[in-house]
């Protein structure tokens, strides 16, 4: 039996939301151990955070850069570290264990900044570590068929591309009011310079990037503020131009009442149009021009065995968001064998579908250019220009 790979984690204690769910995820197919943390910057908590969790003492961090140097030199080290804190404590750690030698798997968005994520990807190339961004979305198992149907071009050339997320927990001024997560994400010390468009936006471009495999040229956006007194964007408007005359659009927001987790894209092209909603996450909408429109299903019939990793119950009982993360891992996982067996990095991540640290500069990119339009009042901002 092959031995499980051992997996520290910075971030994520007593209280936190994102560190539970990547644990959760890592476990899921029992490829990975977790073995190490540095899970608060407060010795008391990071404690009582790895006690919880069944850590060694020995084990347990209070400093990411104690964690980083002395994992590397344990001869029972850690394979990856799994990096779930506010956004910008992305850089600084990460930093820390590429430099160390220890693969990376981060929570989006890359950084705080641009400069960072491209410093970032400069250390990440040096280094020869892989570097695995958490956009879960794209592990989904019906996303995937939906890239796959995409790329043989059984829409044709695509035309349009509408994406959308919507949520409504920051409809108030809830960050005033003892909510953590609202707090740090509305913070721009610690989210960055993007609110809204930092935590789910950036989601909504990554998945109408990968289902397309289209790259973004332009964009003209409107970002607003609703909630009085709040520092960061809570609603974002764009549209976008993407290469071979694209046209999109996109809108994410946090104060659109009756919205979960309202993520959504649909792609038209020539000859079809796909359509996929996070909320029902195992049907797809197929529909060819002037034919019935098909609901595909997540391991149901049609469903391709090249994608066969991706699902753990039969067509009909339902997977989702863990699972989504739990795919990431799972696909990580065999990255890093390959790497302790020999194999490059680059050449393992680039035959990956995971989302990278290229996928994450993009994102840096989009951020980076969605505020410059819209402080420009709306203008075309190009992105080879950011």
């Amino acid at each position: 039996m092959m031995s499980k790979l051992k997996l520290g984690m910075v971030g994520g204690g007593q209280g936190a939301f994102i560190g539970g769910v990547h644990r959760i995820a890592s476990r899921i197919d029992g490829r990975y151990e977790l073995v190490a943390g540095a899970l608060s910057s407060d010795p008391e908590r990071a404690t009582q955070s790895g006690l919880e969790l069944g850590l060694s003492l020995d084990r347990i961090y209070s400093d990411f850069h104690d964690m980083a140097q002395k994992e590397a030199q344990r001869a029972d080290g850690i394979d990856a570290v799994a990096i779930v804190t506010p956004n910008h404590m992305h850089y600084p750690v990460a930093k820390a264990f590429l430099e160390a030698g220890i693969h990376v798997i981060c929570d989006k968005p890359l950084t705080s900044n641009l400069e960072h994520a491209i410093e970032l990807q400069e250390i990440a190339s040096r280094c020869d570590c892989l570097f695995v961004l958490t956009h879960n979305y794209t592990a989904y198992p019906l996303v995937r068929q939906a890239k796959q149907i995409v790329a043989q071009g059984d829409i044709g050339d695509i035309r349009l591309i509408q994406v959308e997320y919507p949520q409504d927990w920051l409809t108030t001024d809830s960050e005033h009011d003892g909510n953590k997560q609202a707090e740090w994400r509305t913070d721009p010390a610690r989210s960055g310079p993007a609110g809204c468009l930092g935590d789910i936006g950036t989601h909504a471009y990554n998945l109408a990037c990968f289902v397309s495999g289209l790259k973004l040229e332009q964009v003209s956006a409107e970002l607003s503020t609703f909630v009085e007194g709040r520092q960061l964007d809570d609603n974002v408007h764009a549209m976008l131009r993407f290469e071979n005359s694209v046209k999109g659009m996109l809108w994410s927001s946090q104060v659109a009442p009756g919205n979960e987790n309202g993520l959504k894209i649909r792609i038209y092209g020539q000859t079809g149009g796909l359509e996929w909603s996070q909320e029902y996450p195992n049907q797809l909408q197929f529909s060819p021009f002037g034919k019935p429109t098909q609901t595909l299903t997540r391991a149901g019939n049609g469903y391709p065995d090249s994608l066969a990793h991706l699902v753990r119950t039969p067509g009909g009982h339902p997977e989702g968001y863990l699972e989504g993360f739990a795919n990431l891992y799972y696909e990580a996982a065999d990255c890093i064998i390959q790497v302790n067996d020999g194999a490059s990095c680059r050449e393992v991540m680039n035959v990956s579908q995971l989302p990278k640290i290229a996928d994450g500069v993009d994102g840096m990119k989009f951020i980076t250019a969605v505020i410059a339009s819209s402080d420009a009042n709306g203008q075309w901002i190009s992105i080879e220009d950011i």
